[in-house]
């Protein structure tokens, strides 16, 4: 051991310290960039699924307006027909069953595409974005474990040995 506390003599090692003080920049900044994208993404899917989801609760906020309004009409056709049972002068209540019929129709029809947009939806989390996360970690973690190995074998192993 050197005078100065290193190891080989002086001024033996500060390329191999500079050297792996660069990568750790290096894989710090790489990290950060990943990290940044990954939040990207996240707000991209879950941006996606919440406009799925938008779409499919407006579709179901028509199709519970159109029962409503087939509910009201056949009420009011309902009322016709007893007019019509007790003082049988027209037939005027097929007209309001017929429209009934036909807001149950559009009722029936927005309603499963609603049913369809939501479902399709799902939870808003980022599925893409974490299975990306958990790589990056998994990454992260080798060349960690690999930069490790250099650090120790820099620091270990005297030069001549190297």
């Amino acid at each position: 051991m050197a005078a100065d506390g290193h190891l080989g003599g002086p001024g033996a090692g500060r390329g191999d310290e500079t050297a792996i003080a660069q990568a750790i920049q290096k894989v710090t900044a790489s990290t950060q960039a990943l990290v940044r994208d990954e939040i990207e993404l996240a707000k991209l899917e879950v941006q996606q699924k919440l406009v799925s989801f938008g779409r499919g609760a407006a579709i179901g906020a028509a199709a519970g307006f159109f029962l409503l309004g087939a509910g009201l009409v056949l009420l009011h056709g309902v009322a016709w027909l007893l007019w019509y049972l007790i003082f049988p002068d027209g037939q005027f209540f097929w007209g309001f069953f017929l429209e009934a019929l036909i807001l149950v129709v559009f009722a029936a029809t927005a309603g499963l595409a609603a049913a369809k947009l939501v479902g399709k939806a799902k939870a808003p989390v980022p599925e893409q974005a974490l299975a990306a996360a958990r790589d990056t970690r998994a990454a992260i973690r080798q060349e960690t474990s690999l930069a490790r190995e250099q650090v120790r074998e820099v620091i270990v192993k005297p030069e001549e040995q190297r």
